[in-house]
């Protein structure tokens, strides 16, 4: 027997000594109390601004022990270049220095202290273009943010993994302030330092989990591949102009790209980021609307800040250009590219393509789940299409999975990816050319119906349609 959902169970049958007052009543779940707020152990040390600090706190680093713990502050949203506007640093034995880059034309007695020293750095990619910049350069590095990934912790900010893992609240107020400024608040200098305050704790603590989970060299293969780190251009940048979609033909979109060329020429000449000069709604309404002239101009939307009167004259001249281009040098809707199409086109141009690229994402999401590491980590989405879309053509398994794995190592993925992946790819191309090869089945002969099979003998099958 059962009984509906929303039908009183007889009182026998309730749990015996609850009752639904009793269930609204029980205690709730008392919160746990915050982690402490992380402050700095030996308090706010000086800005080294002077060659004689410099000098004394990089002797001090060079008789400390053990890894560095790094840290870079930029002006991003305020600078149009990535430069350091701050470089903190930390190493036991020897406290946390401050260094402001501004102040010197060489931070050679900085690189010399950490020459042969492992660096611990929070998301390398951020920090080491604009340490390279002032010449320095890691013998080792240490990432915290990768680590993390690689162990696959959900969130990998610093805060997040200090708190989780060291126990420890970090203050964030002011991680979007414009370091550029000087004189640098006591405020904002005493935030930096906390950055680096426990990054070597936090190192030692993650680097033990990647050997019990052995994963220690697949993170030494990573760090060693961040050694050489360096961003890659960006083609074709003006096509990341928010609301591009809104914009309507190739006149227009030259447009797009005249204005925007012409602002990234005045914000690097003028050091401030792009979007103070005009933002880039104005540069989409001004492509949609091609005003002729200066009047026209400040009747568009977004035309009416400093910049945009400022400098209304090469606004007007880069719009000029654009109206005059000859149709064969207008730039299209799509970039083109090196690599394979998008992968909604896969099934149109190459259906058995598509078909290794579903069984090869369905194979490593699996192994992105079984090692707890995000898929993009475990390999890039642009490796693994352009593996796909261009296989070797030999299909013998064992001469298929060394081409496999010359392929996937010259596009750049670790030994400890292509271990990895290289096997299921394999299978992935395989299955997916032994099923265009399979015919499709065809269907099967109707039965006979059961009127047929049981007519009388001698009466005729066929019917005449009278229904009689």
């Amino acid at each position: 027997m059962t009984t509906p959902a929303d039908t009183p169970l007889p009182e026998d049958l309730e749990a015996p000594g609850t009752t639904p007052e009793d269930v609204d009543e029980a205690p709730a779940e008392p919160e746990a109390p915050p982690a402490p707020l992380l402050l700095l152990a030996d308090g706010l040390p000086p800005l080294i601004d002077t060659e004689a600090a410099l000098v004394e706190y990089c002797a001090r680093l060079a008789a400390g022990t053990g890894p560095v713990a790094i840290d870079a502050e930029r002006a991003s949203g305020y600078r149009y270049s990535g430069r350091a506007y701050l470089i903190q640093l930390r190493r036991n034995g020897s406290g946390t220095g401050l260094v402001d880059p501004v102040a010197f034309d060489s931070l050679a007695p900085l690189a010399e202290a950490l020459e042969g020293t492992e660096w611990i750095l929070h998301a390398a990619t951020q920090d080491l273009p604009c340490l390279t910049e002032v010449g320095l350069y890691p013998s080792a590095l240490f990432d915290t943010e990768l680590a993390g990934r690689l162990l696959g912790y959900p969130r990998v900010g610093l805060a997040t993994l200090v708190e989780t893992l060291v126990g420890f609240r970090m203050k964030k107020e002011h991680s979007a302030a414009d370091w550029s400024t000087r004189p640098l608040p006591e405020s904002w200098l005493e935030y930096a330092a906390l950055d680096v305050e426990v990054l070597v704790e936090l190192r030692d603590l993650l680097a033990a989990e990647l050997e019990e989970t052995g994963k220690a060299e697949w993170a030494r293969q990573e760090f060693d591949a961040l050694r050489s780190f360096t961003p890659t251009p960006r083609v074709d940048a003006w096509r990341r102009t928010s609301g591009l979609h809104r914009v309507r033909g190739r006149r227009a979109l030259a447009a797009v790209k005249a204005l925007w060329e012409t602002r990234d020429e005045l914000a690097e000449r003028r050091d401030v980021t792009p979007g103070r000069i005009i933002p880039d709604a104005a540069i989409v309404a001004a492509a949609v609307a091609m005003p002729a002239d200066r009047a026209e101009l400040q009747g568009v939307k977004g035309f009416h800040g400093r910049g945009a009167e400022r400098y209304a004259a090469r606004w007007v001249d880069a719009l000029t250009e654009a109206a005059e281009l000859d149709e064969d040098d207008l730039p299209s809707r799509s970039p083109r590219g090196d690599g394979p199409p998008v992968p909604r086109a896969w099934a149109e141009k190459d259906p058995v393509a598509a078909v290794r690229l579903q069984l090869a994402r369905e194979a490593v999401l699996a192994l992105s789940a079984q090692h707890s590491i995000p898929v993009e980590n475990l390999l890039t989405p642009d490796t693994l299409r352009r593996t796909l879309w261009s296989p070797p053509a030999t299909r013998d398994p064992g001469d298929l999975l060394d081409a496999v794995v010359d392929q996937l190592t010259a596009l750049g993925a670790r030994a400890w990816q292509v271990a990895l992946t290289a096997p299921v790819i394999v299978t992935a191309v395989l299955e997916a050319d032994r099923s265009a090869q399979t015919p499709p089945e065809t269907a099967p002969e109707a039965p006979e119906t059961p009127a047929a099979a049981e007519a009388p003998e001698g009466q005729d099958d066929e019917s005449d349609g009278s229904g009689s």
